[in-house]
């Protein structure tokens, strides 16, 4: 059993002398508290270390052992930091090690193990160091309700973390606050590494998606330096933090309304040292009462950030505009194929890693920033219609608020995920420019 990058997890054992091993082993077989994952292993000053199902062996079971089992033995605990595997927990799978350890437990509670008891174990999950996160669709049969909280601890050990829990829904509260459950531990802050980037963040109040990768190693290789960007939706820094600390901007202003996501925030941006170049606005972004700064907005929101439009708008830069980076989940239907944009603006690719860029010019000479990096995706008719909507309406608010006509040009259309069976997360990147005066 492994923790994250490889370290291996302590586990609990039972010492004793060389004498009595045998006995020991015995008596915790029958009890079915061996834990058969790691080798039994001699210690520095000779005695014998047992490992040990769960977090600690009751006392009942110490005082069996030295009083009944082995009279006038050595029993204490110990922790071994460096287990050995056995044999046989070499050839599990992570998930057959869980059923197996599990079905061990539960059976010597008295309880009839079941296939429906082995089909509600989870078979996959979320590591966060030590925190595991699992599905809300596993452990879900009645009978697990009376072997809590123990069984949490066996889930755990069998796992190798210290602690568990459990997702639900996202709640639709405008913050997306999940629905985490915290089955063990005594708190839910984890710390996850993207990029190079230290994300720290309490993973019962705060969303973290790890589909977003490709979209944050993007953003990150993008020429901000000098600029200045609004990220419109920052949670605990999901992309502020790749603006700041790769992209090179000279200032963030990050808008945020769920309270436990700012906590998280204020803390990445210290952490990764890029505090002093960023501006929290707690609240509202609909209220926000910037305008004309921004060279860049990103509206980081799914299902959709529209109602962030206007505010988008308002903050670019009167005078020479800016790019918007605009998320939308948008539905597909089964059986259409991806096929090359017919934007003449845009060439026919196939779609680029992170790392692919194309330079792309304005039809009447080079844009305000020649370094932009631009990337046509072959794409599905639905993101390109969703996108010339968008398109259409971001022109008509920019002639709104600015009180004169702007022109906007389609720059890329990036898939980061597939979010739900023929629903895509993607993201259009729209430049945007004041049109000249005439005469």
């Amino acid at each position: 059993m492994e923790e994250e990058g490889g370290k291996p997890a302590a586990v609990v054992a039972v010492v004793t002398e060389p004498r009595f091993t045998q006995r020991y082993r015995e008596y915790l077989e029958k009890e079915k508290l061996l834990d058969r994952r790691h080798r039994v292993e001699k210690m520095p000053d000779g005695t014998v270390a047992l490992p040990v199902l769960g977090q600690a062996l009751p006392e009942q079971h110490l005082r069996e052992l030295r009083e009944s089992v082995a009279p006038g033995s050595t029993c204490t605990l110990t922790r071994l930091r460096d287990p050995v595997p056995s044999k046989k927990a070499q050839g599990c799978s992570p998930a057959q090690r869980l059923c197996l350890e599990v079905r061990r437990w539960v059976e010597s509670r008295g309880v009839t193990w079941a296939a429906e008891l082995e089909a509600d174990l989870p078979r996959s999950w979320q590591r966060h160091g030590n925190l595991l996160l699992l599905s809300e669709d596993c452990l879900q049969a009645k009978q697990w309700k009376i072997l809590e909280p123990e069984l949490w601890n066996i889930v755990a050990s069998a796992l190798g973390v210290q602690r568990l829990a459990k997702r639900g829904r996202v709640s639709p509260d405008g913050t997306r606050t999940p629905a985490v459950a915290l089955l063990l531990g005594d708190d839910g802050w984890v710390e996850h590494v993207d990029n190079g980037i230290r994300y720290k963040f309490d993973i019962t109040k705060c969303m973290f998606s790890f589909g977003n990768i490709a979209e944050k190693l993007r953003v990150a290789s993008l020429p901000c330096a000098g600029q200045v960007v609004v990220d419109l939706y920052a949670g605990i820094g999901y992309f502020t933090l790749p603006f700041l600390v790769h992209a090179g901007a000279a200032l963030v202003h990050a808008c945020e309304w769920n309270p436990h996501a700012v906590v998280a925030l204020k803390k990445n941006l210290e952490i990764n040292g890029v505090a002093d170049r960023c501006q929290i606005h707690f609240g509202d972004n609909r209220k926000l009462e910037l305008s004309n700064i921004a060279d860049r907005v990103n509206l980081g929101l799914i299902p959709s950030s529209e109602e962030g439009w206007p505010i988008a708008c308002q903050v670019l830069r009167k005078d020479a505009g800016g790019i918007l980076h605009i998320h939308q989940n948008v539905e597909s239907f089964p059986g259409r194929n991806l096929q090359p944009s017919e934007n003449n603006e845009m060439e026919k690719e196939h779609w680029p890693s992170p790392q692919q860029i194309i330079s792309n010019q304005w039809e009447n000479g080079t844009t305000r920033d020649s370094r932009e990096k631009v990337v046509s995706a072959a794409i599905k008719p639905e993101w390109h219609r969703w996108a010339k909507y968008a398109e259409t309406q971001i022109v008509t608010l920019l002639h709104q608020v600015h009180g004169k006509p702007w022109k906007t040009q389609i720059l890329r259309i990036q898939p980061v995920k597939s979010y739900a069976p023929h629903v895509d997360h993607i993201v259009l990147d729209l430049e945007c420019h004041p049109c000249p005066l005439v005469g």
